[in-house]
């Protein structure tokens, strides 16, 4: 078991982090949120210059750590593009993407997309998208499913997995920054950074943020190897990650103060676009119980036992 991405996946990584950076960083989610038509227009360029739709994460194990480390880059910049599900597309439909359903009201961040999109739910029922509901907040619209077939199983581990290099991407940058933000601001004289109830809450965010870094790289990992249990690896890992975030961002939230909700703060935006990653296909109470019936009274293997 390599619990470590490829050093070309890495590069590949810190070059997708500076292409977003030079794009307009955390501008761009603001103008996106203006017009969401035009998101596609402000993400395709960036993505079309990396060579993204030339990774094949389902068949070489070297295009999956460089689609997990560019999802990771574009979790950093909030970057308001399904990335993740687009590269999880299946090669035997005619589709652009894949989003994992789930509940009766299924739902993705698809608002104002003009491509084509199709669904799995976590049992491998795949349906195509033939519809959009109204935009939500998040880009998230309601899904019109029209069913396919139920050869979906192969589909859903990677489904699951690559948002969560997405969302381990938004974490990475909530810590940086509430990092940096401690460390300017002062108070009784004293930088908040050097008040040991500070640094006792710094480090339950980066403990969370860091296991959740090997977690997404073990789930990678069984994804790669087509390990039988790849599917309940990448639902313990959704539900970490989940838990995470809830840790992660509450910290961070506590230490920025009232600041941290104002438009103003690039904290307030990965936090708001971290919500559809966090809540869809399902939340925390819903991974439990995929989890609970696909592992059953066999457990979890590896870093997840």
């Amino acid at each position: 078991m390599i619990l470590e991405l490829s050093e070309d996946a890495l590069e590949y990584g810190r070059q997708a982090r500076q292409a977003f950076g030079a794009a307009g960083g955390d501008a761009l989610v603001m103008r996106a949120q203006d017009a969401p038509g035009d998101r596609e227009a402000l993400v395709t360029p960036v993505l079309d210059g990396l060579g993204a739709w030339d990774l094949d994460p389902r068949t070489d194990a070297d295009g999956l750590e460089a689609a997990a480390a560019l999802c990771r880059s574009a979790g950093y910049w909030a970057v308001p593009y399904p990335l993740a599900e687009r590269l999880a597309a299946p090669a035997d439909l005619d589709v652009d993407g894949l989003l994992v359903v789930g509940g009766a009201r299924p739902a993705g961040t698809l608002a104002g997309l003009r491509t084509r999109w199709a669904a799995v739910t976590v049992d491998g029922q795949r349906s195509t998208v033939t519809g959009l509901g109204d935009a939500q907040p998040g880009f998230v619209t309601e899904l019109e499913l029209s069913p396919a077939d139920a050869s979906g199983a192969a589909d859903v581990a990677l489904g699951l997995v690559l948002p969560c290099w997405t969302l381990l991407g938004m974490l990475d940058r909530a810590v940086e920054l509430t990092v940096a933000h401690v460390g300017l601001r002062k108070q009784f004289g004293q930088t908040l950074s050097s008040f040991q109830g500070v640094q006792f809450q710094l480090t339950d965010a980066e403990v969370e943020r860091s296991g959740l870094d090997i977690l997404a790289k073990h789930a990678l990992w069984s994804v790669a190897t087509g390990d039988a249990h790849a599917v309940t690896d990448a639902l313990a890992l959704r539900l970490a990650a989940i838990e995470a975030a809830d840790v992660v961002f509450r910290v961070c939230h506590q230490l920025h103060g009232a600041v941290g909700f104002c438009d103003e703060t690039t904290l307030s935006w990965l936090s708001r676009y971290s919500q559809p990653l966090r809540r869809l296909p399902f939340g925390s109470s819903g991974a439990r119980d995929h989890l609970t019936r696909l592992a059953g009274k066999r457990g979890l293997t590896g870093l997840f036992a």
